[in-house]
């Protein structure tokens, strides 16, 4: 007859060693404060630069020059095709109407879809262009739609936000991010 295994502590190091790993790194990232904030590289640094296609964007557009002029702006990359942009939009027409420039990118859209989207919801965007192939939110750095960039007078990235702007970010980062820049 065959004597029993004896339990060794030493055949379970791997699987501790797993927890381990498993609790130090990949868990502290499911309790975030905010799960859709992911630290930019571009705050601090200049606008990256816009490409500007002259067939799909013959009037109305903007290019780098324009993100450097005086004042604080905003760039929102959006789509018509996105529902956040569509929840975001009433705060964007907001902004807007209170004196913040906003320029737009439409990424990988049409333009006649983009008029279709603007005639409806209203314009807040003081100057936009379409990124057909989105060649400008890869440059740029977007992840998803939308995502806005506050630009400063020098053409320096003071806030990028990942996600639909509301009134809680209106208050508690677009509007101080304004104050420091001015």
């Amino acid at each position: 007859m065959t004597e029993p295994r004896k339990f060794s502590l030493l055949g379970f190091l791997p699987i501790a060693i797993f927890a381990v790993l498993i609790a130090a790194f990949f868990l502290p990232g499911l309790w975030r404060d905010d799960p859709n904030d992911i630290p930019s590289t571009r705050i601090g640094s200049p606008a990256p630069a816009l490409f500007v296609s002259p067939e799909q964007n013959a009037a109305g557009a903007f290019n780098d020059e324009t993100l450097r002029q005086p004042g604080v702006k905003l760039v929102n990359f959006w789509a018509s095709w996105c529902p956040p942009c569509r929840t975001e939009h009433p705060f964007l027409l907001q902004l807007a109407e209170g004196g913040l420039p906003i320029y737009g990118v439409n990424y990988k859209d049409t333009p006649k879809k983009v008029a279709l989207f603007l005639e409806a919801l209203g314009n807040p965007f003081t100057a936009q262009l379409i990124d057909p192939k989105g060649r400008n939110g890869i440059e740029w750095g977007v992840l998803a739609m939308p995502e806005s960039y506050l630009i400063d007078s020098n053409g320096v990235i003071v806030l990028h936000f990942r996600g639909p702007i509301d009134q809680k970010i209106i208050d508690t980062l677009i509007k101080p991010a304004i104050d420091s820049a001015d």
